[in-house]
């Protein structure tokens, strides 16, 4: 074999791998590949739909999440607020009452500080709910004197639940609240932030007793706003 000819078959060799070797690492990569994310666990009960969802060319099981029903509240004040906020916004929600100068006080103060790291973020709501049915804006208000933030709209303390809160509390935030036993005045709540995403899913509970839990909120709430975004599909702009 001449040395031309050999030359000219390394051309089209090298030419056939320049045109075959993207092609097999396209399909390659769409076959095997995959995004990973790290990614909040879902809480509450699940089950399948009987339905496949497809998404970049896989098909996978639907899953029922657990989700929230709505109820309307008054906020402090006096408007009428609805939780969750809307599908658009993330909420981190939590019990409290406003004869309770000590439990809630602590449930307020942290809240208050994440309000105010997240201050300037439109996806993320803050809500304080009173589980005492004799709550009223003029003794809430008194209570709320202490903290700032209020003022911004993203953070709401709320009252005067549509719905029977103990039962709500329960079954749907799947927290404790109850009245105390031993007095019928007090009552016994979670000591738990609960981190809501934006279809109403429960994504994180948060104990504010443990030391690092907070902190831990605020790192999830972050990773959930990365999610909330990347999960939103591009708009086309209307001409």
């Amino acid at each position: 074999m001449s040395k031309r000819t050999q030359k000219s078959k390394s051309k089209i060799i090298l030419l056939a791998l320049i045109l075959l070797v993207p092609g097999f690492l396209y399909i390659a990569v769409n076959r095997l590949g995959s995004n990973h994310y790290v990614s909040l666990p879902v809480f509450g009960e699940k089950k399948l739909s009987g339905e496949m969802k497809r998404n970049w060319g896989r098909e996978y099981p639907d899953t029922i999440f657990h989700t929230l029903s709505t109820l309307t509240f008054t906020n402090f004040d006096g408007h009428a607020v609805t939780f969750p906020a809307s599908d658009t916004t993330i909420n981190i929600v939590h019990l409290c009452y406003s004869k309770d100068g000590s439990f809630s006080k602590l449930m307020m103060e942290n809240v208050q500080g994440l309000s105010e790291r997240f201050q300037e973020n439109p996806l993320i709501n803050f809500f304080s709910i009173s589980v005492d049915p004799s709550e009223n804006q003029e003794r809430l208000t008194a209570f709320l004197k202490p903290f700032k933030g209020l003022q911004r709209g993203h953070w709401k303390v709320v009252f005067g639940a549509s719905s029977d809160i103990f039962s709500y509390a329960k079954e749907q935030l799947l927290i404790d609240a109850m009245v105390d036993p031993a007095d019928s005045t007090r009552f016994l709540i979670s000591n738990q932030l609960v981190l809501v995403d934006s279809k109403r899913r429960i994504r994180g509970f948060y104990d504010v007793s443990q030391k690092g839990e907070v902190d831990r909120l605020e790192d999830e709430t972050k990773l959930l706003v990365v999610e909330e975004i990347r999960n939103r599909p591009a708009k086309i702009a209307q001409k």
